[in-house]
């Protein structure tokens, strides 16, 4: 019996998969690299740019909590850019109320936010990234509109900073 245990316990500690090695798709199925960005600066630079805050969720994919936002409930038009490098990453007329406590948008601009896979609650999710400095916004589900895209754009609003339509 010690020998059927011993085996069984073998056999799934070295027959898990891992994930790390996976290739990274975006909604649309593209392949993203997160190495390559046209901003690049070392950590001390970032942390001397950014608040502690957008520190936290742009470079070390943190995470604000829910209700915090101040643009959660903004309702004038515009664009959101990325907090770090303000390159133009969500579009005011594609936000909406999820109803979960971050600001939510059923689109980004198309080709100004990489992808990549996060498994770090335990099961997989879509992380989004700026594509042109890679700081972490958020995360993408499928349980978006119906009528538009169906995606749900989960971003945390530390991340953006916002232009006002001229």
């Amino acid at each position: 019996m010690k020998k059927f245990i011993l085996i069984l316990t073998c056999g799934l500690l070295f027959g898990c998969r891992g994930n790390s090695q996976k290739a990274v798709k975006s909604p649309a199925g593209e392949t993203a690299q997160l190495t390559d960005f046209a901003v690049q600066k070392t950590d001390a630079q970032w942390r001397a740019e950014l608040s502690d805050m957008e520190y936290y969720i742009l470079r070390k994919a943190g995470t604000e909590n829910p209700g915090t936002s101040e643009w959660l409930k903004n309702r004038e038009k515009g664009t959101y850019v990325c907090a770090a490098c303000g390159h133009p990453v969500f579009e005011t007329d594609y936000q909406f109320d999820s109803g979960t406590g971050w600001p939510s948008f059923d689109r980004a601009i198309e080709g100004n936010v990489a992808y990549s896979v996060d498994y770090k609650i335990g099961y997989k999710r879509t992380e989004e990234h700026c594509s042109n400095c890679g700081g972490h916004l958020g995360h993408v589900f499928e349980d978006g509109p119906g009528e538009t895209t169906g995606l749900r754009h989960c971003i945390n609003g530390a991340a953006l900073d916002f232009i006002p339509e001229q």
